[in-house]
């Protein structure tokens, strides 16, 4: 798939033993040089860095920091490795290129044991500082030499990137999907396979509003608009779009939820029955049908009014939901938690106690305005919160955003965590397979035109969770569950993605990658 944008260049790139085997042990004939570098762009000081090396010797290995160990600013690398080691390769100067799986080039240089380690002027300013002490002392041991390149320029990766970041993402895309063995038909086969498959939805329903006004004025006493009615259209939304999305997948969905005793809850059942969604509701006459109305003058959103009662559910409405959860014959359960009553700290061990053994467990756990804890659905198969949720289950403000997910891994004990990132697209964590080094991986965001990002989340969630049931692939499902937010996103209100739609979505991503 990436013969065009790889070559056979690709031969530069060798693993440690493999480069070993190449060059060959000191004493050698020819003499090698090495550097060692994250090389997130490769901007004209690293061109001028390995001309330098080049001249010194007859052999020259670029060696990267591998993406696990980069932990600079928030979102590194912006290039991932594998793509960061072809561009290397792509140069004429460089003779081969190592992926360095260490934190430090402390290990490989003692293995491949160059006649010389170049570094950046840089880092001899102002003396010499320890880490670059502990290479000289490695290669002092074997009688290698630490050369600096001359220079008065440093060019900063990060600053480029920062200022005007290159659109790479469809280069970045290829490139996962042959690591993993991808192609755009197995990305449609496994929508296709979605058809039949058996969910559980249990969440919180909310009827989302958007209610249309013209500006007509103002008060001249207050800063308060005047508008005029113009129209209100209702949308189902929250865990019940979530059921909807998987709906229109193809999934034989059952949903079990909590509603009001008025007329949203009609509203509600009725157009889940359109959609061929089963709903087991719990009618509680004590408390509304969630209801969020957002008044819209233009482009803008004016107020967004909220009816809903977030206490938290009974002990007999708990045991119903368990039952239901127990009793359902299913292939996964979705736990969509908004925090409007029927998840919290006392329900979620009864719920998840309730789940039959071998089922496929999800949860996501949407905390914008609310107290709730992704980490409160441990050893699950898939949960994919946002970056602001996953820093406040873990009280995590500072730390990058790959620390970060992996720490959330870590901590949930979950298979796959899928780490959204709004424009910047998701980062996903997987459990590590074996010969497989690379634990996390990100995916650029698919969307076009965003209209309304709100509810991409629930679509992302639905593809993502049919797509590994249906392959096992965390790749194909982070993306297959990132097209399918995009086109959400690309849509005014709650509208549920439609298996068409997403491959529509293949087909224009691999036609852009054919250059057609």
């Amino acid at each position: 798939m990436l013969q065009t944008v790889a070559g056979d260049y690709r031969r530069k790139v060798k693993t440690v033993d493999e480069l070993c085997a190449a060059i060959g042990s000191r004493p050698r004939a020819k003499k090698v040089i090495m550097c060692h570098g994250v090389f997130d762009l490769v901007h004209p000081g690293h061109i001028r860095h390995l001309l330098y090396a080049k001249e010194k010797a007859d052999v020259l290995v670029a060696s990267l920091t591998a993406d696990a160990h980069i932990t600079k600013a928030q979102y590194r690398p912006f290039v991932p490795q594998e793509l960061r080691a072809l561009n290397l390769a792509a140069l004429e100067m460089v003779d081969f290129v190592l992926i360095d799986l260490n934190p430090t080039p402390i290990d490989n240089i003692a293995r491949i044991q160059p006649d010389f380690f170049a570094k950046g002027y840089e880092y001899a300013d102002g003396g010499i500082n320890p880490k670059t002490q502990h290479e000289l002392e490695v290669l002092q041991s074997y009688g290698g030499e630490l050369l600096f390149t001359p220079g008065d320029i440093v060019y900063s990766s990060s600053h480029l990137i920062e200022s005007g970041p290159p659109n790479i993402a469809l280069e970045k895309l290829l490139l996962l999907m042959e690591a993993d063995g991808l192609d755009f038909d197995r990305l449609r086969r496994i929508t296709e396979n979605c058809e039949g498959k058996r969910v559980h939805v249990v969440g919180d329903t909310i009827v989302d509003s958007l209610t249309y006004t013209t500006m007509i004025g103002g008060m001249t006493k207050t800063p308060t608009p005047s508008v005029r009615f113009d129209n209100r259209v209702d949308f189902i939304g929250g865990a019940a779009i979530v059921a909807k999305h998987l709906r229109a997948a193809g999934a034989e969905v059952t949903f079990s939820t909590m509603l009001g005793d008025d007329d949203l809850k009609d509203f509600v059942l009725e157009g889940l029955a359109d959609s061929g969604v089963k709903c087991l509701p719990i009618i509680d006459k004590a408390r509304p049908t969630t209801h969020k109305n957002a008044y819209v003058c233009g482009d803008y959103r004016l107020l967004k009014v909220d009816t809903l009662d977030n206490r938290s559910i009974t002990d007999k409405q708990t045991e119903q939901f368990s039952k239901q959860i127990e009793q359902m014959q299913t292939e996964a359960v979705v736990f969509s938690d908004f925090r409007h009553g029927i998840f919290n700290r006392r329900t979620i061990p009864m719920m998840t106690g309730a789940i039959p053994s071998g089922v496929f467990r999800v949860a996501d756990s949407q905390v914008a305005s609310r107290w709730g804890n992704i980490l409160e659905f441990k050893g699950f198969d898939l949960i994919t919160p946002n970056e602001r949720e996953a820093r406040f289950s873990l009280a995590d403000q500072d730390t990058g955003v790959r620390p970060l997910a992996a720490k959330l891994h870590e901590e949930s004990d979950c298979k796959t965590v899928i780490l959204k990132l709004g424009d910047r697209g998701v980062l996903t964590c997987r459990r590590g397979k074996e010969n497989d080094p690379r634990s996390f991986f990100v995916v650029d965001s698919f969307a076009q035109n965003v209209v309304d990002a709100v509810g991409a989340g629930d679509a992302l969630l639905a593809y993502a969770t049919l797509a590994l049931m249906t392959d096992q692939s965390e790749v194909a499902a982070s993306i297959l569950g990132s097209m399918a937010a995009a086109l959400e996103c690309e849509c005014d209100g709650n509208i549920p993605v439609g298996r068409s739609d997403l491959c529509g979505r293949i087909d224009s991503v691999e036609k852009r990658a054919r250059f057609e």
